[in-house]
């Protein structure tokens, strides 16, 4: 089927839970879109949804909010993934990724049916591994299918910092990089406070930065997912704002520089998988993958991190 027109600032979502409806919510805050089409199986959840977002229009800059099909992927710059299956009881972590695999294998063709100069975005866990399955069945150009990848790991860790330096995070400049999850990977080596390297504004800082601290940041990072998930069940707030920026940098053709998932083709010596490294983003999508100066043992985390997700993608059949 041949694609209409793209509509410059039309976004669709597939998914209209938390992380889907609130991803809407922040988009039309920020007037980001001109019209928003949500997709769900649930079509009671999905009524809700849009008629809950429609009654908060007189708010907001002007859009068009709507309970769509696979048609409105037709006209769509963007289409955004947030469906996915729950895990079950007793349900091993790849008999979860299997079921969210078969789900992703009904959803992207139907998408590429519609529409193949769209830029994909996935935000399903696991992000990385359903990315690099996005772009497999879709057989779009790598450019054209990212994954939201660590841009929130970067945000939560330039919070803390930012926390403990008592500074803006505005000013800190700090990249997770490699896989979303568990062997993620800081890079220290990089991070600076308004140009400063970090290492050199902890001598000025007056606070213990030690290895210690910078250990117990870390690991705040990479837990903070499961902190949240404990106190209140899931996580959708910063999710949907992450989510809703990268959006921007592609509707606005912004050239802006995050850290997002995607396709590896030799950086750091790592091939054919996805994992994230700061990108040049702009309405062609991903433009550009940025190698960072890293250190021998960042380099080495994240060869481990790109590693340990091949691994995964083997075991499932990619």
């Amino acid at each position: 089927m041949a694609s209409k027109k793209l509509i410059a600032d039309k976004v669709t979502i597939i998914g209209a839970g938390l992380v889907g409806s609130t991803t809407a919510y922040a988009l039309m805050n920020a007037g980001a879109a001109s019209e928003i089409a949500l997709i769900d199986l649930n079509e009671s959840r999905l009524m809700g949804e849009v008629m809950d977002l429609n009654h908060g229009i007189f708010f907001v800059p002007p859009v068009r909010i709507k309970a769509g099909t696979y048609d409105d992927c037709a006209d769509s710059s963007v289409v955004v993934i947030t469906a996915g299956v729950s895990q079950k009881p007793g349900e091993t972590r790849i008999d979860l990724l299997k079921r969210n695999v078969n789900v992703f294998k009904a959803i992207v063709p139907k998408i590429v049916e519609h529409n193949k100069e769209c830029t994909i975005l996935v935000v399903t866990n696991p992000v990385d591994i359903l990315t690099y399955v996005t772009l497999k069945i879709s057989g779009l150009p790598s450019n054209r299918v990212i994954g939201s990848g660590t841009l929130l790991d970067s945000a939560r860790f330039r919070f803390l910092l930012s926390e403990h330096c008592n500074i803006a995070s505005q000013n800190v400049h700090a990249y997770i990089i490699g896989e979303h999850g568990d062997t993620e990977v800081a890079a220290w080596s990089v991070s600076n406070i308004a140009g400063i390297p970090f290492e050199d504004y902890c001598l000025n800082c007056g606070k213990d930065c030690g290895n210690t601290n910078k250990e117990r940041i870390f690991e705040e990072v990479k837990n903070a997912a499961y902190k949240i998930i404990e106190g209140k069940g899931s996580t959708y707030y910063a999710v949907g704002l992450a989510v809703r920026r990268i959006i921007e940098a592609i509707l606005r053709d912004e050239n802006v520089v995050l850290p997002v998932s995607s396709l590896m083709q030799g950086h750091y010596g790592v091939f054919d998988v996805c994992v994230s490294l700061p990108s040049l983003i702009n309405s062609d999508g991903l433009v550009k993958i940025l190698e960072l100066p890293l250190n021998d043992s960042e380099r080495e985390g994240f060869k481990h991190s790109a590693a340990t997700l091949r691994d995964i993608l083997t075991e499932i059949g990619f």
